[in-house]
């Protein structure tokens, strides 16, 4: 593939709602992130994604924008949105915007036009349509659940279509005008220096027309979204022409929120001339789900799957183009919370953990914190709950038959707002998070586990994640690392994760025990130690010898 600058980059993504908040009020906000853009540095990234900063009601925390063109109050102004492009410029650091346009607000101006005239020029930038008091077009469930049909206000006759929260309703994609305003916006922003986008829920902007009911898939007699999706065909007309549109004019970098993709679809996403630079591989954090809902999922991903999912990641993209490999983000549970059993989050592990993601085939994206091995947070009643999806899966394991405390049990490894709390700074008052009230609770965790604390040790989390990144970007591995091959070793050994990364001459052999016991890998050449998670680590004979979460980057002599 062509080169591009991106592909080197190691980026991170900012809920700057948690980040830091520098004025009291208990919101993270631009200041805050302004504040850490030399430990960003320090931390070797190239990359922020920022979570939405627009003007919202925060119906979905930001994903509900009501003014694409303003900086919400509680971030900030467009004063220090602007002081941040320059000062992260200066660090070699681009910022990436997050792109929410399969929907907005009910309190965007277009939505409230379109309440006014449902038959006038909005009404058509969305999904309105006639209702008789009784039959809805469709039964299609709402991501957030109930149905995705609701009263339009003021029109007792009529209901709009919201795939998410009723208070984001969906944009119809169908119609040219509302693509040009779309455009236009992702130009201004792209003018403005924004590196690119992360683009939220883009498969979602496809709907299978006309409307028409599927097989439910609860005993509420509603379908999965998903059902609708795999009915709906022709989305790559409207991804083409945002790419010709707005990233290819300004070479911008675009990730997207791709759910459910299948091997012929990635080279039209993400190959040479792709829709996108990257995409997401959800695929291990799919593992273990359950349409019934959250409650019947396994709380946690085994390391054999863990691998699994990788490596069919990995083949399914290997010589068509970049995927962005995570373990967590702003709509899950932490990583090691997911990944690891909840007796192993020693450092060992959590270091084994990210090593093996980070080095993948694709574009490493840290989550904030995740550099610190954050944990899921502690909910002592339902009260706890902010998220709005958590809320509904209680409610759905409730009416499964589970008593409210094993339904809270059974979602809370779930939660959205696990990866939400305050990011933890230090040991101090609210982790160092805020001097006033956080909008939401800090892990009781964070006096030992913050910051502060892991910046003064060369053996902490965060000192492994400086070296990974490190080593990403020397000189004797980057084109490898960007460029090369990954190529699986031993899959069949039990709860061994190993993968080749071969190519610009060199070759290296990541290796992770994904287990507590000690056991042994062969090696396929001669091999020399480049990194390792501060675990001895013994070669002999051919082989190397790993104990328990031991984590090893070597350089391979193949014969």
């Amino acid at each position: 593939m062509q080169k591009k600058w991106w592909q080197k980059a190691t980026a991170y993504q900012i809920y700057p709602k948690s980040f830091l908040d520098t004025n009291g009020d208990g919101i993270g906000d631009l200041r805050g992130v302004l504040c850490k853009l030399d430990y960003l540095q320090q931390l070797g990234i190239n990359l922020v994604w920022l979570s939405p900063i627009y003007c919202s009601p925060l119906a979905d925390q930001g994903y509900d924008i009501s003014d694409y063109y303003r900086i919400d109050p509680r971030f900030g102004t467009m004063d220090d949105f602007d002081e941040l492009l320059a000062e992260a410029k200066k660090r070699g650091i681009g910022i990436v915007m997050d792109l929410v346009v399969n929907h907005c607000s009910d309190e965007h101006e277009w939505f409230r036009r379109a309440c006014e005239a449902p038959d006038g020029r909005y009404g058509k930038f969305f999904y309105i349509e006639d209702y008789d008091g009784q039959h809805l077009p469709c039964n299609w469930r709402s991501y957030f659940g109930g149905s995705v049909w609701e009263p339009l206000p003021g029109h007792p006759d009529k209901v709009y279509l919201h795939s998410f929260h009723k208070k984001q309703p969906d944009l119809n994609w169908e119609n040219p005008d509302l693509r040009e305003e779309i455009y236009r916006m992702m130009n201004w922003w792209l003018d403005k220096g924004v590196a690119g986008f992360r683009i939220d829920a883009i498969i979602n902007i496809k709907k299978a027309l006309p409307f028409r009911d599927y097989p439910a898939s609860r005993a509420d007699g509603l379908c999965d979204m998903g059902e609708m999706l795999a009915q709906a065909h022709g989305i790559g007309d409207f991804l083409a022409e945002m790419q010709r549109r707005t990233f290819a004019p300004h070479d911008a970098f675009s990730v997207g929120e791709v759910f459910n993709s299948h091997a012929e679809d990635l080279p039209a996403f993400i190959g040479e001339h792709g829709y996108f630079s990257s995409m997401f591989d959800f695929s291990a954090i799919l593992c273990g789900k359950n349409r019934d809902g959250w409650y019947a999922c396994a709380p946690t991903v085994s390391g054999e799957e863990y691998k699994r999912s990788c490596f069919a990641s990995q083949k399914m993209a290997a010589h068509v183009g970049y995927l962005s490999n995570i373990i967590e983000n702003h709509d899950g549970p932490r990583g090691v919370s997911h990944y690891l059993p909840a007796s192993e989050h020693a450092e060992a592990a959590k270091k084994m953990l990210g090593g093996l993601s980070f080095l993948l085939a694709g574009i490493p994206f840290l989550y904030e914190g995740q550099e610190l091995g954050m944990e899921n947070t502690v909910f002592e009643n339902p009260e706890d709950i902010d998220d709005i999806s958590t809320r509904d899966e209680y409610k759905v394991a409730l009416a499964a038959g589970l008593s409210p405390e094993a339904a809270l049990r059974a979602v809370a490894p779930f939660s959205r707002d696990n990866a939400r709390t305050p990011m933890q700074w230090t040991a101090g008052k609210n982790a160092g998070f805020t001097d006033g009230t956080p909008w939401l609770a800090p892990n009781p965790n964070y006096p030992r586990l913050n910051a502060a604390e892991q910046l003064a040790r060369a053996d902490s989390v965060l000192a492994f994640y400086r070296r990974l990144t490190a080593l990403r970007r020397s000189e004797a591995y980057a084109d490898t690392l960007a460029y090369g091959d990954c190529i699986p070793w031993l899959p069949e050994q039990k709860n061994l994760m190993a993968y080749l990364r071969r190519g610009s001459g060199k070759t290296l052999l990541i290796v992770g025990n994904f287990q507590p016991a000690p056991q042994a890998a062969a090696l396929p050449g001669a091999a020399r130690i480049v990194l390792d998670n501060d675990l001895p680590v013994t070669l002999s004979g051919g082989k190397i010898s790993l104990l328990g979460w031991q984590f090893a980057v070597l350089e391979i002599s193949e014969s």
